[in-house]
Formats: C-alpha cells, sequence, structure tokens
C-alpha cells in the first residue's frame, strides 16, 4: 500500500516525495487543498515552472480520450534537458488506464501529478494508486484546528510575521474547512499587518480583519439549500459573487456539507436528528436548527444524489470561465434547494 497517511502528508510535500516514483494521485473532498497540493508537486519537481516545456498541463478527459497521451508526455525530453512534470487535471471520464499504462512503463526525470476530486475506496484510479509501488495516493480533507494552526504559521512565517498564541488560536477557530478560503484570509490578515508595520500578528489584528468563515455567508447560502429555500439561495448568491469569492469553493463547501450530512446519517441510524446535531464537531449554535431540520428531511439516498451532482458541478466549474463557472454553480446549488423543499413537503 502507497496510500500516505494523514499526519504525514504535509512533512512528505515539504521535503518531496521519492523522486523514484514517478505517479502521485491527490485527491479529496477539499478542492482548494487538492488544488494547492498538486501546484506544489508539481512545480517543486522542475527548475521552471514557468516552461511549458517543463511542467505540461493535461485534462483528464484528454487522457481518456487517448490513454497513450500520458506515456507518450512522461518519455518526452524537455526542449532543455531537465526533469519534467505532467499535471493532470480532473475529468468527468475514466481515465485510469492512462494512468495504468504509464505504471507499467519505465519512467525517468519525470513526475506525473494527477488531481481528482473526492474518490471513493472502489474507485479504480485511487485502487490502483494505492496499490502500486510506482505510485502515491494522497488524501485531502478539511483542515482541523491544529492543521489550521500550522498553516497560519507558516504562511504568516513566509511573509516575515510572527503570530502570537491567542491570535493563533482564534484565527483557527473562525476559520472553516476549506484551505483556499482559509488561505484567502490569512494573505489578507498578512497584508493588513505588514501596512501597520508590524511584525508580530496580534489578536487586535484578526479581529480588526478576519470574517468568520465558519459563520460567513458560505454556510448561509449551502443552509439555505439544503434547506430548500430557493429564493434564499438565488439572493444569497448574488453576494457571494459581488464579494468576488471562487465559485469552486462554495461548491466544495457545499460538496463536504453534503459528505457530512451522509456520515452523520450513516453513523448514526438509531440517533433523533437533535441527538445528531450534538454530535457535529465545531457546529455553530445559530446553525443547529437548520441542521437539525436537514438532518431529518435529507435520507441516506438522496444524500448520495446530491454528492454525485455537487462533485459533477465542482469538475465542470474548474474548466469552465469565471462567467459560465458562477452560472454552473448557481444552478447547482438550486437544484439541491428544490431538492431541499421536496423533502420538506
Amino acid at each position: 500500500m502507497t496510500a500516505v497517511k494523514a499526519g504525514e502528508i504535509e512533512g512528505l510535500i515539504r521535503r518531496g516525495p521519492d523522486p523514484r516514483i514517478p505517479v502521485i494521485l491527490v485527491f479529496g473532498p477539499d478542492t482548494g487543498l487538492v488544488t494547492e497540493r498538486a501546484r506544489k508537486l508539481a512545480e517543486d519537481f522542475v527548475d521552471d515552472p514557468a516552461d511549458p516545456f517543463a511542467l505540461v498541463r493535461i485534462d483528464g478527459d484528454i487522457l481518456a480520450a487517448d490513454p497513450g497521451r500520458l506515456c507518450d508526455e512522461a518519455g518526452t525530453m524537455g526542449l532543455f534537458g531537465g526533469r519534467r512534470s505532467i499535471w493532470v487535471r480532473p475529468g468527468t471520464r475514466n481515465y485510469a488506464p492512462a494512468v495504468e499504462a504509464v505504471l507499467g512503463a519505465t519512467v525517468a526525470d519525470a513526475r506525473i501529478v494527477v488531481e481528482a476530486g473526492d474518490l471513493a475506496r472502489n474507485n479504480p484510479l485511487r485502487t490502483l494508486c494505492e496499490r502500486s509501488p510506482k505510485a502515491l495516493a494522497i488524501p485531502c480533507y478539511a483542515d482541523d484546528e491544529r492543521t489550521l494552526s500550522d498553516l497560519i504559521e507558516r504562511t504568516l512565517q513566509e511573509r516575515g510575521l510572527r503570530i502570537d498564541r491567542a491570535a493563533r488560536e482564534v484565527l483557527a477557530r473562525s476559520l472553516g474547512g476549506d484551505r483556499r478560503a482559509s488561505l484567502m484570509e490569512i494573505e489578507k490578515l498578512a497584508l493588513y499587518a505588514a501596512g501597520e508595520g508590524d511584525k508580530t500578528v496580534t489578536l487586535d489584528h484578526v479581529e480588526a480583519v478576519t470574517s468568520d468563515v465558519a459563520a460567513s455567508v458560505l454556510n448561509t447560502l449551502i443552509d439555505a439549500a439544503f434547506d430548500g429555500r430557493r429564493d434564499a439561495v438565488e439572493r444569497d448568491y448574488r453576494r457571494f459573487r459581488h464579494e468576488g469569492l471562487d465559485p469552486g469553493v462554495v461548491l466544495g463547501s457545499a460538496l463536504r456539507h453534503a459528505l457530512t450530512l451522509l456520515t452523520t446519517r450513516l453513523d448514526n441510524p438509531e440517533k433523533t436528528p437533535a441527538m445528531m446535531v450534538a454530535t457535529w464537531r465545531g457546529l455553530h449554535f445559530k446553525r443547529k436548527g437548520s441542521i437539525e431540520g436537514q438532518l431529518g428531511a435529507w435520507p441516506p439516498g438522496t444524500l448520495r444524489q446530491a454528492v454525485a451532482a455537487l462533485q459533477e458541478a465542482v469538475l465542470a466549474c474548474r474548466r469552465a470561465e469565471p462567467d459560465l463557472a458562477h452560472a454552473l454553480a448557481s444552478a447547482a446549488l438550486l437544484r439541491v434547494a428544490e431538492a431541499g423543499a421536496r423533502r420538506r413537503r
């Protein structure tokens, strides 16, 4: 097995995986974290990530249509020699045969980074990489408080800043489960502190700058969708778009929320919704009534359908132009709202 344990991932990425392992699968429900790790793994392997001959990007659907393309790219020499990275972006079709072919080939001075969504344990691509000694499978799940604390420290340190303990603890609690949204908040905080001429981020800085991502418009929007409140979804999404956030962030958050609802239902089959809410880690008290209603209204089968639909929307959104991505995200949430409304009738 070459599936990487959660506690080993950050250290592995910082020091770099064994260059003799040609294929690295990065997958999971946190789309922001998946992209961040895939980018770092692909860029760190080459001398110049801006060189299109050194860092090649391929859409997964292209490989599904032409499985031999990946082997061809892995065996191609760069224009000026040196190591090459092939970054495979998510697709909607099965491109596991392309990855299987490259695992059976001899690959030298090349790294294939495969970026994927939230893959089930029996997914062919995940199974293939977890079983092969020539591949690593790196899962990306929502950050917990300890991981967020490390992320805060590391991100601020890269910008020549420190953060005191009280400020770090409050900031970690206020950040949500999406890595991309968390980084946006930390970057904003770093800019503010630097603008003030301070080298240490304090609680005053945190309270002055950061929004509560965990209780932000994202959760308001997501709850409206799963509550079946279509009008609220349309209104809140307009606000979301006006604030300039990435549509992939809200879809990723909606996907994680659906997965959490599903897991909570499956793990507690004998409990009432009120009892399930009591086990929901980090749930803001203002959301408890809404979440209790959702747990009562959405059965596991319907939640699985919502998860599948949101996964497809996340992948489609990431390949689309900004305006189309917003349209796709809004449509996906409205479909969830319609399903939620039907469940409550």
